[in-house]
């Protein structure tokens, strides 16, 4: 049998730390940063990393926004949604996932673009 994502991301731990790097890499990325000023930077890593854990195999524990409603009004263009995968990937890229894990995520990420981008 095959280890999920979640588990092939070192677990709640590991996936804790992709999130913490991420939320930190969108607050210093030119292109969507004004979006993250004035959030709650350790709240937003808590929920991205809920939501990374639930949907990557691991227990369910994502209680936030569904991705329509979190992103409803918020006019995301292509390029910031372009941004943010690129800061994705270089999360993972820095606590040194695999890429067949890399190329996971971005499919994961990228099946969510209908949801953020111009709604």
């Amino acid at each position: 049998m095959t280890a999920t994502l979640y588990d092939r991301l070192g677990g709640t731990d590991g996936i804790r730390r992709i999130a913490d790097v991420l939320v930190d890499n969108h607050s210093r990325n030119p292109v969507v940063a004004a979006r993250f000023a004035g959030t709650d930077m350790v709240h937003l890593k808590q929920m991205a990393g809920d939501f990374f854990i639930a949907g990557s195999g691991g227990p369910e524990i994502y209680s936030g926004k569904d991705m329509i409603t979190a992103h409803q009004h918020m006019n995301i263009s292509g390029d910031e949604f372009v941004a943010v995968l690129d800061d994705a990937m270089n999360a993972l890229k820095e606590n040194n996932v695999g890429q067949r894990e890399q190329e996971e995520v971005l499919y994961i990420l990228y099946s969510l673009k209908d949801q953020v981008v111009g709604i």
